[in-house]
């Protein structure tokens, strides 16, 4: 069964249900005062903030764009691009997408217009549905994308170079298309995360979704009872796959557009959310808002929450214990996963593995999993290598680049480039990417391992590490440190603190900075490298002139 057939039936059984709930937390602060005032007023406030769908609506919207699409001559495999912030809008659109026979392209709404550009161009997109935060960028690059044939605008005032969404989907036809589609079909072109380079299009077929829903309800037991607490980015597969497990048995779905710590946990009780997913800067937001008093969890009832979980980088153990203090009860998960592995739950740690923090865990429902050296062989346990995954949620290929697909796709499995070891009880730790590996002296060091340990300072907010050219060493660490809010912290005692460390794994320079984090959490290390690695080669020139 096709993704799009789990919708159907959900519709059918559970028609009359409520499935998704957007919560616009900041709509409701800036009207606030005006409808206290005029009672007038608090109808359209209220659906400013909060929208809700049933399972019937939800598929019946999704058929209205299919017949759209269909109408204005989609065909089966035409790309259709999704260029929108998270909304109640957004899953129809991307079911109704799946439903003609095309395949959906969401696209980061952090691009910039030379990014999106390229992207659209890379995925053959030739229908585009933006929102309004994307108005000016779009109108920078729309005379310079002629594969582009319809832009739908998904919004109120509609611009001058776009089709209104709304007007041109609401008399569409509600029942489904006469489109039949099969299980290894294209589905799907993900964009990896590009932080180490230019996004490489990632294609997956129906099988891929479909694993996803399976994998992620298998792990974490969802059923038509739990309501999913939906915060990151959905043209990402981390949300939207967590989300599918959902999607799989009925349950429902809080689609929160916002990340500040007061409304993730006003929200929760509100709504009496079951399932959280977290990412590690958010989670770190909302343990300071509790110990700085800011947020008083005896004001919010949050006694329906009942799993926790954090994926997309790795997991500070010390982070996990600060929680388990303040949510005891909470059962708690971390999965791993990538875009060209359909997102996360390829390994797992497991709710019953709290004793195992630090691990990512071992290979998820229906996944294989080795670590190998240079040759694919496999490495001995404690041994670090490359970790690669096998499965039904494994893309089909990276769209139009074969050379790509070929280095990362030999004999059925996925070469990762995370380098992982393995424990004496088979789970998994995280190393780091293959990519930022440090080669000091001729030792490798890996920088997740560095961060980790930084992160346990109770000063640190957040730390990245990355290697600086070194004449002598060839390179050396550098820490790139965030303290938290109104901490005074200095150099001399972070190099004390580090000091537990074996010397060669200590950092040689401490950068006072923030840690930038795209979308999904995870570190930018290419915009530090870019912003600190010149500043080490003009620096390394000196000192090689000078000993000249």
């Amino acid at each position: 069964m096709p993704i799009t057939g789990i919708l159907a039936k959900n519709a059918e059984r559970f028609g009359d249900k409520i499935c998704l709930t957007e919560i616009n937390p900041e709509q409701e602060e800036k009207h606030k005062h005006a409808w206290k005032e005029l009672a007038l007023v608090e109808t359209a406030h209220n659906a400013r903030y909060r929208k809700e769908l049933t399972w019937r609506s939800f598929d019946e919207k999704a058929n209205q764009f299919a017949h759209l699409l269909i109408a204005r001559g989609i065909k089966r495999g035409d790309k259709v691009g999704i260029l929108l912030m998270n909304c109640i809008e957004w899953l129809p659109i991307y079911f109704g997408a799946l439903k003609s026979g095309a395949i959906v392209v969401p696209l980061n709404f952090r691009y910039s217009a030379d990014e999106i550009k390229y992207a659209l161009e890379l995925a053959n997109v030739s229908t585009l549905l933006l929102g309004p935060e994307f108005i000016d960028r779009m109108r920078a690059i729309k005379d310079n994308i002629p594969n582009v044939d319809s832009l739908f605008f998904v919004g109120d005032d509609c611009p001058d170079f776009a089709e209104s969404y709304e007007q041109l989907v609401t008399p569409c036809p509600k029942h489904a298309p006469d489109i039949t589609l099969s299980d290894d079909e294209d589905a799907a072109i993900y964009f990896s995360s590009g932080t180490t380079g230019f996004p490489k299009a990632i294609l997956h077929s129906h099988q891929s979704l479909v694993t996803a829903c399976e994998v992620e309800q298998n792990h974490h037991n969802q059923t038509i009872d739990d309501i999913f607490l939906c915060i990151p980015p959905l043209y990402h597969t981390g949300a939207k796959m967590h989300w599918f497990g959902s999607l799989l048995v009925g349950g429902s779905a809080v689609l929160l557009r916002g990340i500040r710590p007061e409304w993730i946990i006003e929200t929760a009780a509100k709504e009496r959310v079951t399932i959280v997913w977290l990412l590690v800067p958010w989670a770190q937001d909302i343990l300071d808002a509790i110990e700085s008093g800011d947020i008083r969890l005896a004001d919010h009832d949050l006694s329906a929450w009942r799993l926790m979980h954090i994926g997309a980088q790795p997991v500070p153990p010390s982070l996990i214990r600060r929680w388990k203090k303040f949510f005891p009860s909470h059962e708690y998960d971390t999965n791993y996963g990538l875009s060209e592995s359909v997102g996360p739950g390829a390994v797992h740690l497991g709710i019953e593995n709290v004793h195992k923090v630090g691990a990512i865990g071992k290979a998820g429902y229906g996944w294989q999993t080795r670590i190998v050296d240079e040759r694919g062989k496999d490495v001995k346990p404690g041994s670090v290598g490359e970790l690669i995954l096998s499965g039904n949620g494994v893309m089909k290929c990276y769209y139009r680049d074969p050379e790509a697909t070929a280095a990362v796709l030999k004999n059925d499995w996925l070469y990762t480039g995370d380098m992982a070891c393995e424990d004496e009880d088979g789970f998994i730790f995280l190393v780091d990417r293959k990519k930022d590996v440090i080669i000091t002296g001729g030792e490798n060091i890996y920088p997740v391992q560095i961060e980790d340990f930084l992160r346990g300072y109770n000063k640190i907010k957040d730390a990245a590490v990355i290697g600086l050219a070194d004449h002598r060493l060839g390179e050396i660490a550098a820490a790139i440190v965030e303290i938290k809010p109104e901490i005074e912290c200095n150099e001399e005692e972070i190099m004390h603190f580090c000091a537990q460390l074996p010397r060669y794994k200590r950092p040689h320079r401490i950068i006072f900075d923030k840690v930038p984090r795209n979308a999904t959490g995870k570190i930018e290390k290419p915009r530090l490298r870019a912003k600190y690695c010149g500043e080490s080669i003009v620096k390394q020139q000196i000192e090689i002139e000078g000993e000249i």
